[in-house]
């Protein structure tokens, strides 16, 4: 599992917490230092069932400075997927990527509910 974070992100913070917790095993990853690639990213959104927009970190200063708000719903898909991989500030977090689910921000029900599900050995 790869859980993609900003460790000066309060809910990053609290999410790794509630992982470490639980004793489920992860790799860190530093959204800024390790910027996703388009690639992963299609794959993340297509795993995830979300809307793209979802990914989007739109309470960000780089969101806002980019007035994203206004132009994200002009722009086509390949064009948010490579503004997205363009920099890791603009990227929702924290992701939590398994091979079965993508989950995008933190709510402890949701973690809850896709790390105690049967077979998973990780909660």
């Amino acid at each position: 599992m790869i859980f993609l974070c900003y460790p000066k992100c309060t809910t990053c913070q609290k999410a790794q917490k509630w992982l470490d917790a639980h004793g489920v095993d992860y790799t860190l990853r530093n959204i800024k230092e390790d910027n996703p690639d388009e690639r992963e990213l299609r794959a993340w959104h297509k795993r995830s069932g979300l809307p793209l927009k979802r990914f989007f970190n739109t309470s960000g200063l780089l969101y806002k400075s980019l007035q994203l708000k206004e132009r994200l719903p002009q722009m086509e898909e390949d064009a948010q997927f490579a503004l997205l991989a363009s920099d890791g500030m603009l990227v929702k977090r924290p992701i939590l990527i398994a091979d079965d689910f993508v989950i995008v921000g933190f709510r402890e029900t949701e973690y809850d509910n896709c790390l105690s599900a049967p077979g998973r050995t990780e909660a």
